[in-house]
């Protein structure tokens, strides 16, 4: 039995959609956002399902996470995920090419692809843009390329973001509606924050506005069956029924790895002779609290400001805004026990934003990084009287 949980059906269907859609289907090459909490399950099914599936229908995919280096530009991270595809194509040896279940000329095959610019310029002022540089790829290929970004959020938080996925917008609409073409070009963005994954949609100043936004499909009962049939058959013989493991599953917000940490300590610290059934639940609702206590460890450790800050943030019906006004400021200084002057909210909010705690909206407006950590807050909160 795999040590990966793979959802086959799911990613050959989301495939065929973007790749061979039909006719109710077609609205997705003008994007396609899927969103969902982090930790539960996404990335591995982008990386060992999606884009195995899309590569089997002959596309050639690009896959860059706005997560993995938080210190970088969005843009910046965006445009080198683009340049190291292209640079493999250039090479015939290159595990991209080989890949590539059609290629639209036997030189290719043999040289690689030949860009009529440099790479190094590409998306730099005098040199060639998106536009041009993903036109070339499909016409030299023949095929689909599939940008997929995770974390896709994170390219609003600044003017270069925006900027790029406007490019992004006006590469799709330069390839795509040529008639005859040999290949489309397909957006696919992922968020862990639903209602800001669906303003990339929804707002019409985005540069995606009216492409899809779907929730992405959490893993389920069927998760569950495969993991206890896992731990069955390597031996573990206290284990909980299905609907009791599904229901700790859900508090755990069905994310895999606290589930199996759940697993794991029912297993080592089961009372001899007891009930997995009755053990569980507790488990679970301990460890859904520490999950949401590892984000906000960092918080802690900003200070008493920082606390106020994203006190006001996470108890914000929607999006918080006016963080910056003076009754903002008496409001801080109430909850710190000190006088707290307008400006100094400025740099703290800076680091909040720096930590992943907290993400600028939009012009004036904030909102918690993690939903799954603002409900937890809200809980506490709820249970102290203070909400």
């Amino acid at each position: 039995m795999s040590n990966i949980y793979q959802r086959p059906e799911l990613a050959k269907q989301m495939a065929r959609q973007l790749l061979q859609p039909g006719v109710l289907d077609e609205g997705l090459r003008s994007g396609l956002f899927l969103s969902g909490l982090r930790r539960t399950g996404k990335t591995t099914f982008l990386i060992n399902d999606l884009i195995p599936a899309l590569e089997d229908l002959g596309a050639i995919v690009i896959y860059v996470d706005l997560w993995s280096d938080t210190q970088r530009s969005p843009a910046r991270l965006i445009l080198e995920a683009v340049r190291k595809t292209l640079t493999e194509l250039e090479s015939p040896s290159s595990t991209i090419l080989r890949k590539l279940k059609r290629l639209a000329s036997a030189d290719i095959a043999a040289f690689g692809f030949k860009f009529s610019f440099k790479l190094d310029t590409l998306g730099e002022a005098g040199g060639a843009t998106l536009a041009q540089a993903l036109k070339e790829v499909v016409d030299q290929a023949g095929a689909d390329v599939v940008l997929i970004v995770d974390e896709v959020q994170h390219a609003i938080t600044s003017d270069e973001g925006n900027q790029m996925l406007l490019a992004l917008k006006a590469a799709r609409d330069a390839i795509n509606p040529r008639p005859g073409t040999t290949g489309h070009f397909l957006f696919v963005g992922t968020g862990s924050h639903r209602a800001l994954v669906g303003e990339l949609t929804a707002r019409r100043n985005q540069a995606f506005a009216g492409a899809t936004s779907v929730a992405y499909p959490v893993l389920d009962r069927e998760y569950i069956d495969y993991l206890l049939a896992r731990l069955s058959s390597e031996g573990f013989t206290a284990l909980p029924s299905p609907d009791v493991a599904i229901k700790a599953f859900q508090a755990l917000g069905h994310r895999p790895e606290e589930m199996i940490r759940a697993l794991r300590q029912l297993h080592f610290h089961l009372p001899e002779g007891s009930n997995p059934d009755e053990h569980l639940p507790t488990i679970a609702n301990t460890l859904r609290s520490a999950a949401a206590d590892v984000e906000l460890m960092k918080l802690e450790q900003l200070g008493g400001l920082a606390t106020a800050i994203f006190d006001r943030i996470a108890t914000t019906q929607g999006d918080a805004r006016g963080l910056f006004s003076a009754d903002a400021a008496a409001a801080y200084s109430l909850a710190i026990g000190r006088e707290v002057k307008v400006e100094e909210a400025q740099p703290v909010v800076n680091e909040l934003m720096a930590s992943n705690l907290i993400m600028r909206k939009g012009h004036g407006l904030y909102g918690i990084t993690d939903p799954f950590v603002q409900e937890m807050w809200r809980e506490r909160k709820s249970l102290e009287g203070k909400l």
